[in-house]
This record gives C-alpha cells, sequence and structure tokens, in this order.
C-alpha cells in the first residue's frame, strides 16, 4: 500500500508528518518504507537519520546527434514539445536538461541520426532509519535531484519503482501541485494532504484537491498548526465533503523539536495516539483494516 503526503504549498509541515506516521506505522509492530520524493530538496533524513547502505546513480536518456547523418528536415525539433531539440539553418541543437527522455526525436528520425545516451540527473539512496527504538523496521529510500537538473520526473519515477511491489510505504511528496506532485502521488492507495489555517493554506489546498480528484485518488486532510488562524479549512471541509481527519495544534513545542530534528512522537509521546488514529482512518478509508483482520 502506498500513501502520499503532499500538500499545496512549501511550509506546511508536509515533511513532519510523514516522517513521523512511518515511525508510529512502525511502533505499531509493521514494517514501513519511507520514501523521500522531495528530490530536488529531501529533508526527511533529518528525523529519521538513516543509515545509507547503497546508493544507485540514475540516468536518463537524451539524444546525441550524427551531424554526418542528419539531412536537417526539422522532424526532431516539430516532435519535441519542450524544445529539448531545436533546429537552425539544417543544423539540430539540444538542450539535455529540457529533455523529457521521450524518445521521440530519435523514432521520426529517417536517417537514423539520433542516438539516444544516457545522462546522469540524480541517486537513489537506501538504508534503515536510525536504530531507535521509535524507528525499528522503518526502511528509507531518497531521490536526490543533481544540482542543476531541471527535470526532477524521471528520477522521481525511478525512486517509486524502488519500493517493492508489497511494502507500506510512506511517501513524502515535493510541495505544491505541478508536474512533481502529479508523477509522486499518481497510483497511491490514498493522498493526505497537509495544510494551515491561512489564507494562503486554502488556497493552495483547493489546487491540491483539484489534482487528487483529477486523478481520483482517494484523500482526506490534516491541518497543521491548528489554532493558529480560522475556520476556514474546517468550511471547505464541510462545503467539499471531504474528510479532515487529524488535527495537530498549534504549539511550540512542537517547533521546538523540530528544530533539533526529533521525530514528534519521540519528544511528545502524547501525540503517539493522534497518529495512531491517523493510521487507523486510512487503514479503514483504504480497506487495509478489513485485510487484516480477514
Amino acid at each position: 500500500m502506498k500513501i502520499a503526503i503532499a500538500s499545496g504549498k512549501g511550509g506546511t509541515g508536509k515533511t513532519t508528518v510523514a516522517a513521523n506516521l512511518a515511525a508510529a506505522w512502525a511502533l505499531n509492530g509493521e514494517e514501513v518504507t519511507y520514501v523521500d520524493c522531495d528530490v530536488e530538496e529531501p529533508n526527511g533524513h533529518l528525523f529519521l537519520k538513516p543509515n545509507i547502505r547503497s546508493t544507485e546513480t540514475v540516468t536518463a536518456l537524451i539524444p546525441k546527434v550524427n551531424n554526418a547523418l542528419c539531412d536537417g528536415c526539422g522532424l526532431c525539433a516539430e516532435i519535441c514539445n519542450f524544445s529539448a531539440i531545436v533546429v537552425i539553418a539544417g543544423k539540430p541543437l539540444t538542450f539535455p536538461e529540457l529533455c523529457h527522455s521521450c524518445g521521440g526525436c530519435s523514432l521520426v528520425c529517417s536517417p537514423k541520426a539520433i542516438e539516444e545516451v544516457p545522462r546522469e540527473i540524480g541517486i537513489i539512496e537506501t538504508g534503515i532509519a536510525g536504530r531507535q527504538a521509535l524507528t525499528r523496521g522503518v526502511n528509507f529510500i531518497s531521490g536526490k535531484l543533481k544540482i542543476g537538473e531541471a527535470m526532477p520526473g524521471p528520477l522521481i519515477r525511478k525512486v517509486k519503482q524502488a519500493i517493492g511491489a508489497e511494502d507500506l510505504a510512506i511517501i513524502d511528496a515535493p510541495p505544491g501541485t505541478s508536474c512533481p506532485v502529479v508523477e509522486t502521488i499518481k497510483g497511491c492507495d490514498y493522498v493526505l494532504l497537509v495544510t494551515e489555517p491561512t489564507p494562503f493554506g486554502l488556497n493552495d489546498l483547493k489546487l491540491a484537491v483539484e489534482v487528487v480528484r483529477k486523478l481520483d485518488l482517494k484523500h482526506g486532510i490534516l491541518l497543521n498548526r491548528a489554532g493558529l488562524g480560522d475556520d476556514r479549512i474546517h468550511r471547505f471541509c464541510r462545503e467539499e465533503g471531504i474528510d479532515l481527519i487529524a488535527e495537530i495544534p498549534d504549539d511550540r513545542k512542537i517547533a521546538e523539536a523540530y528544530s533539533r530534528g526529533e521525530l514528534l512522537i519521540q519528544a511528545l509521546v502524547s501525540y503517539q495516539s493522534l497518529f495512531s488514529r491517523i493510521i487507523t482512518v486510512i487503514e479503514e478509508k483504504t480497506g487495509r483494516f478489513e485485510s487484516k483482520r480477514a
């Protein structure tokens, strides 16, 4: 089962929720995999403190043109929607950073002047979370996009492929609602949207809800920093018929634990019950609770 933790904007506490949810699931006696798909700025390791056991280099295929064979027809440039290859005065120019590795340019090249060659885009790290009591049983997978790369999508796909077919995976998605988020959450069994009770929080939450609805994914909302603003998130959930499955209060002690890189359920054990309730709701919404009983 794959559970994505997402948010319409950065800074809502998405990684805090994802790391603590993974630890809480492990605390319940289950083996769980925390997957950091925020490949442009992964930070789950700050809380889970993993022992990295392997590092894999990830490449993407990009076009390489043999000018001796090229006839300058321009079909490669016409088929590329991202201007990763253009033809000027009969000569093709490539821009690897814009390439989405679709392979279309090589397919339409009649003289076979284009071959696809690998280009390093990032790495995948795998390991086990630090051997403290609360994180025993938490496996760790994280992608790190190479500095200067503009296309996180291919790396995110590779990170998700590292998840075992039968794994219980908590996937930390990138912030926002753009292509990397869509690539991360598609195919997930449930999406937990983390938001905050502010005008910006509500605006971006609406965008996130629209995305998960377009993808026809089961979803619910977790309100972080509850009590900081007003009841705008509650009203939105009622009007849209969306489950508000939990609230984390605006508590200075939580911020202090975060600043020390500590898990919330470790620094403030009273929150273990809250995350246990979140797990129960997710299992009920996905049908996992019934399958476990069977």
